[in-house]
Order: C-alpha cells, then structure tokens, then sequence
C-alpha cells in the first residue's frame, strides 16, 4: 500500500478527534482523573473469557483510579460493533474497550466495509492476554506427533477435516498458515462456537482442531482429546507436557488468540500512560497471574507503543495469509 500525506486525508472522525483532543489535554489534566467511572467496553457476551478477563483486570484498575470501571458488553458484528462504539466514543479516557485479533487486525481485510480505520481511530494503551492454541486430534487417528499428523495429511491430500468456531477467525486463519508451511491440504468444516466443533470431534467426525488451551483442557486432562503442538513461541503453563509447534520439527509457525486495552484515538498521552501503568501493575499481581493461569491464558503486557506496533504487524501477516488464501466473509 502506498504511503499518502495524512494531512490531506483526514477523516472527519480524525479530525474532530484531534480537536477534541488538544481541548481535553488541557483541561482534562488539570482535574483528577478519572473524575467519574470509565466504561469498559467488551465486544463479548457477558459470562465469556473475555468478559471474565475485563471484569477481573477492571476490578483491579478501579481500585488503583479510585473509580468503578464499568463493563458494557457489546457484543456482535464480529466484534465491529464495539470497535465502532470505542471509535466514536469522546477521547476523555472515560472510554477504554477490549480490541483483539478480530477487532484490529482481521475485520479490515475480511470485510468491505468496516466502520473504523484500526491504524487510526485508536490510542492503545497495552496488551492484556494471549489464548494459546493447541491442535488437538481425535484418539483414533493414526497420528501422535506432529510429523505424523503432516505425512498422514500428504497421503491424503484434502481427506483429513479439520474444525474451526466459524470462518474468518484466528482458528481459521491459524490453519491456513499451518497448511501453507507443513505443504498440506486439509478440508475446512467451520461450526458455530467451540462447543459443537469439540463434540463432532469427539464423535471421529472430525480429524483435528487448533483451539485455546481453556476450551480444550478439561478433554486433555481426561484422555478424551490427544495434544499434538501448540501454537506458541513457548510451551504452556497448562500443558507443559505439549511441545511446540518449532519443538514439534515446523519452525516459524505460532498463531493464538490475542486481546488489549484501547482507547478513542486523541485520547491524552499522560491518561494512556496512566491506564497502561495500572493494567501492566493488574497483569504483574500474583492474584491474577494464577487466576489466568486457572483459565489457560497467558498475560501480555507490553508499552502502548509496543503495542501499537503489535497491533500493526499482526495485521500485516493476516492480511496477507487471508489474500493467499482469498478468504471474504458478508456481513
């Protein structure tokens, strides 16, 4: 994509933005902030891993601001809804949401139409957790290593089945990669959620499936489910007896579920600072670690630059791995 001169192409959302911003600068941090609780937006129903992780995380930033921060779940739209209210929402610091994979780094490429720009419209503020995945098979496969389940593939090219919670996703995304590094052809069969796709591969409909360690944990633990490699840079605290995906003989190959705290973009850099100093000190807290750790997620801290320059490569590689792949979804 070529490089274009910012100051010509505004958006009116980016520049209302930037006036919004320098008035609140100002004015903002002369008074103690936050002056009233912030809202949390998450783009998840109540009762999931996202919204556990906000509600666990927000309880322990509100202590530090001395202010209640309020989850508001919005889910649907494949997370844009809530992207989109987070986008518009005053850039005061009054205003933090949940983004991830979907959110910033999969929407722009999947969809036409998005209603926010990721590289634009938002102030990150840091990571908060990582969802490793593990491929797990079913235990009548003729396959226990990763080497296995490759030869096993190219023996049959297109034959063995692999499950995903729905089209588009990192799941999907993550075996598109896997298949274009191991030289393997698989069939997709995408389901609505983890649930089904972990009962019809319970049943032998299903061959393999590259999933988050806490949806797929309990099946492990019980022999029920056999772990193949996970898809991380380092083995799992939840299944140190799992290889990686490198250990497992496929170099450069990670792919996993990733979440951050964002903001309005013109948000004031002293408020960013200050929520990603409290998130950072709620991800350090041997509380929330192990809490965490319970669930099979791992915790992310990084600077907002760092972030911010995550959130961006991240968005390079699937970008790219869904053009190969020519992947569309309607909204």
């Amino acid at each position: 994509m070529k490089d274009f001169d910012a100051s010509a192409h505004l958006s009116r959302r980016a520049l209302l933005t930037l006036a919004a911003g320098a008035a609140l600068s100002t004015r903002t941090l002369a008074q103690p902030y936050p002056s009233q609780p912030p809202r949390w937006i998450v783009p998840y129903p109540a009762g999931g891993g996202t919204d556990v992780v906000a509600r666990m995380l927000g309880d322990s930033m509100g202590r530090a601001l001395g202010q209640t921060l309020v989850i508001d779940n919005k889910p649907g739209g494949g997370t844009m809804i809530a992207g989109d209210l987070l986008a518009r929402a005053k850039p005061d610091g009054l205003t933090v949401g949940t983004v991830d994979t979907s959110t910033v780094a999969l929407a722009q490429h999947l969809y036409k139409r998005v209603p926010y720009q990721p590289e634009k419209d938002f102030s990150y503020i840091g990571g908060t957790t990582r969802f490793p995945f593990v491929m797990v098979v079913r235990p009548t496969l003729k396959a226990h290593t990763l080497a296995e389940l490759i030869a096993l593939a190219r023996t049959e090219p297109g034959g063995l089945k692999y499950a995903t919670p729905g089209a588009g996703g990192p799941n999907h995304l993550g075996m598109e990669l896997f298949q274009r590094k191991a030289g393997i052809a698989l069939l997709h069969v995408p389901y609505k959620g983890d649930a089904p796709a972990l009962q019809d591969l319970l049943g032998g409909q299903i061959d393999m499936y590259l999933v988050n360690t806490a949806a797929s944990l309990p099946y492990i633990k019980s022999g029920k489910l056999r772990p193949i490699a996970l898809s991380m840079a380092r083995r799992s605290a939840a299944l140190p007896e799992v290889p990686t995906f490198a250990e497992a003989g496929l170099a450069d190959f990670e792919s996993y579920s990733w979440q951050g705290l964002a903001a309005p973009a013109g948000t004031p850099e002293p408020i960013v600072a200050r929520l990603n100093a409290e998130l950072n000190k709620a991800l350090a807290s041997d509380d929330i670690r192990k809490r965490l750790a319970d669930l099979g997620i791992e915790p992310s801290p990084t600077t907002p630059a760092e972030f911010t320059a995550f959130v961006k490569a991240q968005s390079a590689l699937w970008g790219e791995v869904i053009r190969a792949a020519n992947i569309k979804l309607e909204q």
